[in-house]
């Protein structure tokens, strides 16, 4: 599956996810435990502003664009369309630092589809991550997520079963259960 087609469909699973919070609901505990329903939202807004700039610029500067205006589905939307007008070229500058911008787009696949996932969680209506998306995506996190990145980015593993469906295999591997409670 190219990155291009991950990117689709983590998005469109995260609209479904986002599209479950009811106003109100920002105050809500999450599967992140440092942040609230309305700091992932935050979070996910600075994702697609960043996954935007790379596509759009070729650059990704060290603080996102401050603007909130636009709703996540409009940003998803710009998202997807700065993908299929095609990247500005194939290499992004995250700060100083080189990167294909098909990894960004696998990266940013991962980071939407399991904050979709968490945003679900936190409403309170469990949306499992399709199973065949979630093999794609753990084969990338796998590759990206390092030892140091446990405790500053993503939490120790979590044990699963040994012959678990892959969306729980994905969200052990980036530590968190299969549901949340």
């Amino acid at each position: 599956m190219s990155s291009g087609e991950l990117l689709e469909r983590s998005l469109a699973y995260a609209l479904g996810s986002v599209a479950d919070v009811a106003a109100g609901s920002l105050g809500r505990r999450t599967p992140c435990g440092r942040w609230d329903l309305g700091q992932l939202l935050g979070h996910l807004d600075d994702s697609l502003d960043a996954l935007y700039e790379g596509l759009t610029g070729g650059r990704i500067g060290p603080f996102p664009r401050a603007d909130r205006a636009c709703g996540f589905r409009t940003r998803a939307c710009a998202v997807l369309g700065a993908w299929a007008a095609g990247p500005a070229g194939q290499r992004v500058l995250v700060g100083e630092r080189p990167l294909d911008v098909r990894v960004l787009g696998a990266v940013g696949a991962v980071e939407i589809a399991v904050h979709g996932w968490d945003v679900a969680q936190a409403c309170g209506r469990p949306r499992p991550i399709p199973v065949s998306l979630a093999a794609e995506l753990l084969n990338v996190a796998r590759c990206v997520v390092t030892e140091e990145d446990r405790g500053v980015r993503f939490a120790p593993p979590v044990e699963v079963r040994p012959r678990a469906r892959a969306d729980v295999r994905l969200l052990g591997f980036l530590g968190r259960r299969e549901s949340f409670a």
